[in-house]
């Protein structure tokens, strides 16, 4: 299982960013799978996801209450990627960004995520 994250950079406030997750060794079908942030001295947190409830049905998306209205989370099955447009950008959104998933992550919740891509770094300056 690989994924490799891509599309990070340096915004200006009110901009916007499409980070792309591409995976390989494995089809995102079966898989739970989110975009998660980290910025200098917070912990990890959950920004989107497409959950998997009971390790069965899919859920979400779920957005993390500081991203709702402006970023997107999307999947193309056929690409094995998944995406996270990102509009109306603030400075508080500045962290790296990773991929991940797993066959379960019924929340998101990074504990319950296996597998991680590399991260990309987003920054917004105001």
């Amino acid at each position: 299982v690989q994924l490799q994250a891509s599309g990070g950079g340096l915004v200006q406030v009110g901009g916007s960013l499409r980070l792309s997750c591409a995976a390989s060794g494995f089809s995102f079908d079966n898989y739970a799978v989110g975009w998660f942030r980290q910025a200098p001295g917070k912990e990890r947190e959950g920004v989107a996801c497409f959950s998997r409830l009971d390790g069965i049905t899919f859920t979400g998306p779920y957005y993390t209450d500081s991203v709702k209205g402006r970023f997107t989370i999307s999947r193309d099955n056929a690409k094995n990627t998944v995406y996270l447009q990102m509009n109306s950008l603030k400075p508080e959104d500045t962290a790296v960004y990773y991929c991940a998933t797993d066959t379960g992550g019924y929340a998101c919740l990074p504990a319950l995520y296996s597998y991680w891509g590399q991260g990309t770094q987003v920054t917004v300056s105001s």
